[in-house]
């Protein structure tokens, strides 16, 4: 029978006995020493992949090029360089993947996620580094370094929606060249380009972030933003079952916030956030909300180049009018400016006409008639008076950080 001070010590923890107290022991000694083999990158961090023993990745990383903050277009694209190499070298010794197939990778990706304008995965560092001096934090290259990797992971996740959506559209040119699709020895390929070039940015956060102590909430940020993305894209994608009535400004501002604005505003800005060691629920709602203004006016924006722009100004040859597109133009146009015989000329022509045909120019010709141009300079204003109206919501970001957003998208032309 027990003693009562055993029995009492038994009490205290909670009515277990010596043998659960030691095999709890050594359950917490197994995650303490899981945690410090991480930590030290000493032992297999995921042992159920950490096969085969020649996969480069799981080497220690190389030493990081010197990022040179002076030319950042030049650093930036030479850390896509170095990321589109390591993922070409692991493909043979990590999966088999015979010479032709490894090219087949190089030249999907030098095609389809480097260059371009690179705004986004830009801002994830300039928003990166001035996020962590504004806390104080010290700035090393390895640190500017991984904030473009983590631009490029955004780069690299607009790069396959882009393969994806242009498949689906039957667009024709893609940043100044024709779509990835339209080789003729890739066609339906893309596809699986596509789904390749998504499962690629999470082998790059798994390469370079799993030692970190952030690395779960950067795979959480980017699961989240690409099912956010989708989302999006099946708002745009169904309004091809939809009638033209259907068409509202709601449905326009659902498909823009979820299709473009977290992928290409909020996610450059909370990446930073996070590598900072930001926490607070309420900042990143406040950040939030102002970049799902910008982004919303930023889509606004690419509606009207697709009608306005020309194919030089904004790299491809817009289509959203053959496409029959939810697009800004067309929502304000239907349901608040044409009249009767106007929004017949749109159920006769919207999205049943081939691109620079005389029934497209009919439908461009209508939206200057019903003078949208003038209502698109008005939400224009309206949309920076907004967000500078939030200036003050936000306590930890520097406000430059959203300033350069806006730099680099107010009145933009392309």
């Amino acid at each position: 029978m027990a003693s009562p001070a055993k029995r009492a010590r038994v009490e205290a923890n909670g009515g277990e006995d010596a043998a659960t107290l030691k095999s709890r022991i050594a359950e917490l000694e197994r995650e303490r020493d899981m945690w410090k083999a991480r930590a030290s990158g000493t032992g297999p961090q995921f042992p159920a992949t950490h096969w085969p023993a020649a996969k480069p990745s799981l080497a220690p990383l190389q030493p990081y090029p010197v990022y040179d903050r002076t030319k950042p277009k030049e650093a930036f694209l030479a850390v896509c360089d170095m990321m589109i190499d390591e993922i070409c070298k692991e493909l043979t010794p990590g999966y088999e993947m015979p010479e032709n197939e490894v090219a087949w990778v190089r030249r999907m990706l030098n095609y389809n996620v480097r260059g371009g304008k690179m705004n986004r995965g830009l801002m994830v560092v300039e928003s990166g580094v001035q996020i962590l001096e504004a806390k104080g934090m010290a700035t090393t290259n390895d640190d500017i370094v991984r904030l473009a990797i983590l631009g490029w992971c955004i780069e690299w996740l607009q790069g396959w929606l882009l393969v994806a959506d242009d498949f689906m559209d039957d667009s024709h040119t893609r940043r100044g060249q024709k779509c990835w699709y339209l080789n003729e020895d890739v066609q339906k390929i893309a596809i699986n380009d596509a789904f390749m070039i998504e499962m690629i940015v999470y082998k790059v956060l798994k390469r370079h972030f799993s030692t970190q102590p952030y690395y779960a909430q950067l795979v959480d940020l980017f699961l989240e933003t690409t099912f956010q993305t989708e989302c999006g894209q099946l708002l745009d994608t169904l309004c091809m079952n939809l009638g033209l009535a259907d068409f509202t400004e709601q449905r326009w501002t659902l498909i823009v916030k979820y299709k473009t604005a977290f992928y290409s505003f909020y996610a450059s800005v909370a990446l930073g956030m996070i590598v900072a060691g930001i926490t607070d629920v309420k900042e990143y709602n406040n950040c939030r909300d102002i970049l799902m203004i910008m982004g919303i006016y930023f889509q606004a924006q690419d509606d009207y180049l697709d009608c306005y722009g020309t194919p030089e100004q904004i790299g491809k040859i817009g289509t959203d009018i053959q496409d029959k597109k939810c697009g800004w133009l067309f929502v304000h146009a239907y349901h608040s400016l044409a009249s009767a015989e106007q929004k017949a000329i749109f159920d006769k022509v919207y999205g049943k006409c081939k691109v620079q045909t005389p029934e497209e120019q009919q439908i461009k010709d209508l939206y200057t008639k019903l003078k949208l141009p003038e209502l698109y300079e008005k939400y224009e204003k309206d949309s920076y008076d907004k967000i500078m109206g939030l200036k003050q919501t936000i306590k930890e970001v520097p406000w430059s950080v959203f300033e350069a957003f806006l730099k680099k998208i107010y009145k933009r032309q392309k």
